[in-house]
């Protein structure tokens, strides 16, 4: 087993035990690898079916992170060894997308409470998997975002369904803007449950030691949310940047109007909020054709299932794959680090409706079924 991923278990009160999943990649913010997720995914499946284990926790090793997203460094070497255009034809990407993507429902569906640790940074595959959690803590040094326009994808692992939920207008700013949210503003979306101080892990271990477990998935839910509760600080204060400008938001981001939509938040660039500035100025950087991809997802989301939204996303993301954008923007941001990323299409106006409908095209060879069909069966 790697050291990637480190597992324990706790004792705790009434013979129970407390799971405890650690991201041990700390050089690199705790990035997912496929291996990592593959054995995350089997883990989780054996505390399931131990009836000894009450409930389970997943936290990041290093302070800094609790996971700022996937292995970007192996998926970009898989695209350079690819055939150009061949989206199926990436063995490794279809199945760390297909391994990422289970895991991640899993994890919304698991059968006991799964209590996030997302101090830090949180951001991609680190939102799939806190996401999910039914307990979801976040610290004064949270730092939650989806920024997959700055690398010609868009927020995948489930956040189309995640982000079409939340109030009009912003979720559509969030996946265009890569916005950074802090404890406060994910508090007031309904994107985590709990704010702790960072520095109360060792305190919460201790309180989750001493509880009196029980059998049932639902008692221990009280149970976890009590504790929970009961650690919670007086004194945080967080400064809710998109709180302070929710209404100016929502009401330049709501609707169909995807050129209205870009037109306002560019206009933003020089806005004299600092944190609305940037997330304009992102946005400008950002892939013309991850926001269009993004705002499409949000739209065709709407009233369809978790499971069907992660088989929408699984479509789109092998199409980035065998595109350009994706390869280019890894390329500018981590590889040559010369950040001047060049998009194809270049524009918004040139990333229009028709041109998007390539990513809702199936990769797979025809009479093979999705390869991830059977989710929510």
């Amino acid at each position: 087993m790697s050291t990637d991923l480190l597992f324990d278990t706790l004792e705790a009160g009434n013979g129970r035990r407390i799971a405890v999943a650690t991201l041990n990649r700390p050089r690199t913010l705790n990035g997912l690898t496929l291996q990592m997720c593959a054995d995350l995914d089997r883990q989780l499946t054996l505390w399931e079916e131990d009836d000894a284990v009450a409930l389970v926790v997943l936290r990041g090793e290093g302070g800094k992170a609790f996971c700022a997203g996937g292995d970007l460094h192996s998926l970009y070497a898989s695209m350079r060894e690819a055939t150009p255009g061949d989206a199926w034809g990436n063995e490794y990407a279809r199945d760390f997308f297909a391994v990422e993507y289970r895991l991640d429902y899993h994890i919304h569906r698991y059968a006991k409470p799964v209590l996030c640790w997302g101090s830090g940074i949180v951001m991609g595959g680190g939102v799939g998997l806190m996401m999910g959690a039914s307990h979801r803590v976040v610290t004064e040094t949270t730092r939650f975002a989806m920024p997959e326009i700055t690398i010609g994808i868009f927020p995948d692992v489930g956040a189309s369904w995640m982000l079409e939920r939340l109030p009009a207008g912003i979720g559509a700013f969030l996946a265009l803007t890569g916005a950074q949210l802090d404890a406060a503003d994910c508090r007031h979306l309904g994107l985590a449950d709990y704010t702790l101080h960072s520095g109360g892990w060792q305190a919460l271990v201790r309180a989750l030691q001493g509880t009196p477990w029980s059998s049932g998935r639902n008692e221990n839910a009280v149970l976890l949310d009590r504790v929970l509760r009961s650690l919670a600080p007086t004194d945080m204060n967080c400064p809710a940047p998109l709180r302070k400008l929710y209404e100016r938001i929502a009401e330049q981001c709501d609707g169909p109007d995807f050129e209205a939509i870009c037109a306002g938040i560019a206009g933003w660039h020089d806005a004299s909020n600092t944190w609305l500035a940037r997330a304009a100025q992102t946005f400008m950087r950002g892939s013309p054709g991850s926001a269009r991809l993004g705002f499409t997802l949000q739209k065709k989301a709407r009233g369809l299932s978790l499971a069907q939204v992660f088989q929408m996303e699984y479509t789109a993301i092998l199409q980035c794959v065998a595109g350009e954008n994706f390869r280019e923007g890894v390329r500018a941001l981590l590889i040559d680090k010369d950040m001047s990323p060049r998009w194809q299409p270049s524009s918004i106006a040139q990333a229009d409706e028709e041109w998007v409908q390539r990513f809702f095209v199936p990769a797979w060879p025809a009479g093979v079924a999705h390869p991830l069909a059977d989710l929510g069966v």
